[in-house]
C-alpha cells in the first residue's frame, strides 16, 4: 500500500464528513493505494456513529474506537501500529489541516528521501493565547533536540516513512516530540514544509493553556528517559558518587582532626551533619541506579489501551 493517513480525533462528528470527502477529492484521482485510519479517542458526540456511516460508503476507511479518552499520543500510537502504507501522514480532524498538502508531503518522502516532514503553520489562525506559548515551546524544543530546521514541532500535519512510525513509541503526551523520537531512533533526515492552516470551522479547541506546562514537563521526562532509560546507573550513579565523595571527604576530614590532631569536633556539628547526610544521599542514589539497571525497561502495559470496536482493519470483526 502506498499511503496511510492517520487521523486522531475527539468529538469531531461535524467535521468528519467534510474531511473524508476532502481527502477523497485529493487522492482518488491519483493511482495510489491508500487507507484512512480514523482513531476515535473516546468521543461522546456520536463521532463513532459518523465513522460507521462513512465506512459503509468508503472502502478505504478504517476505524478504531477507544473505550475511553486516552489522549492524542495514544491515538497516534495505535494508528501507527495499524498503518500499512509505505508512507504515513498524520493530520488533525478539525479541518485546520489541509488534505491538499498530502501529495507534496508524499513526494518529499518518496522522491526526496526524507524520513520525516513536519508541517509548518507559518500563518496560523489561532488566538494569541495559543500562538505565543507555541513559539516559546518550539524555541526550547529546537535548542534541546538539536533539530534547528523545524519551526513547528507540534503541527499535526506530518509525513513519515513507514519505518519511522514502526520504530518509535508514542505515549503519554509525547506526540509533541515525535521529531525528537525519530532523530534518537536514527532517522535524522528531517525537514519541514510550510503548510496552509485554516480557521476552526466546528467546535472548540481541545487544548488549553495548561498544555504549555505539561509540554515542558513532558520534555524533561523525555530527555531523562531517552538519555538514561537503558543506563540509569549513568545518571544515579554519577550523582551518587559525587554526593558520596563530598560526604565521605567531609567525614574523613573530621575524623582526621579528631583522631590525629586530637581536636574536639563538638563545635563542628553542622559539618558532621552535612557530611553524614550527603554520604547517605550518595549511597541511596547509587543504590537506586543499581536497582534501575536490574529492573525491566518499562511497565509491560504502558501502551495497552482498551479498544471497544474496530472496522475495516485486517482480521477485524
Amino acid at each position: 500500500m502506498n499511503l496511510s493517513i492517520v487521523v486522531p480525533l475527539y468529538n469531531e462528528a461535524e467535521s468528519l464528513p467534510e474531511l473524508t470527502a476532502w481527502i477523497r477529492r485529493v487522492l482518488d484521482p491519483t493511482d495510489w493505494s491508500y487507507e484512512v485510519i480514523l482513531v476515535d479517542d473516546g468521543s461522546r458526540d456520536g463521532s463513532w456513529e459518523v465513522i460507521r456511516g462513512l465506512q459503509a460508503e468508503m472502502a478505504s476507511l478504517r476505524g478504531i474506537r477507544f473505550q475511553r479518552n486516552y489522549g492524542k499520543s495514544a491515538a497516534l500510537q495505535v494508528g501507527f501500529a495499524a498503518a500499512q502504507g509505505k508512507v504515513v501522514i498524520t493530520m488533525d480532524a478539525d479541518l485546520q489541516d489541509s488534505p491538499d498538502e498530502v501529495p507534496a508531503l508524499y513526494h518529499m518522502i518518496t522522491a526526496e528521501g526524507y524520513d520525516l516532514v513536519s508541517g509548518w503553520k507559518r500563518k496560523r489562525h489561532d488566538p494569541i493565547g495559543k500562538t505565543l506559548p507555541s513559539r516559546l515551546f518550539n524555541a526550547v524544543a529546537r535548542a534541546v533536540s538539536g533539530i534547528h530546521n523545524l519551526h513547528d514541532f507540534n503541527c499535526g500535519l506530518k509525513a513519515y516513512k513507514s519505518e519511522v512510525v514502526k520504530n518509535i513509541e508514542v505515549y503519554g503526551e509525547m506526540h509533541r516530540y515525535i521529531p525528537m523520537l525519530a532523530k534518537w531512533a536514527g532517522f535524522d533526515r528531517i525537514t519541514e514544509k510550510p503548510v496552509e492552516h485554516h480557521a476552526r470551522k466546528y467546535g472548540v479547541s481541545k487544548f488549553g493553556v495548561s498544555r504549555l506546562i505539561t509540554g515542558f514537563l513532558d520534555l524533561i521526562s523525555l530527555l531523562a528517559t531517552q538519555k538514561y532509560l537503558k543506563k540509569p546507573m549513568h545518571f544515579f550513579g554519577t550523582w551518587g558518587v559525587l554526593f558520596a565523595a563530598v560526604g565521605g571527604g567531609t567525614m574523613l576530614y573530621l575524623a582526621f582532626i579528631r583522631l590525629v590532631q586530637g581536636i574536639w569536633i563538638t563545635d563542628r556539628m553542622p559539618a558532621m551533619l552535612f557530611g553524614a547526610t550527603t554520604l547517605l544521599m550518595g549511597l541511596i542514589l547509587f543504590s537506586t541506579g543499581l536497582l534501575g539497571e536490574l529492573i525491566a525497561r518499562n511497565s509491560p502495559i504502558r501502551n495497552e489501551y482498551r479498544i471497544a470496536e474496530t472496522m475495516g482493519l485486517p482480521d477485524a470483526d
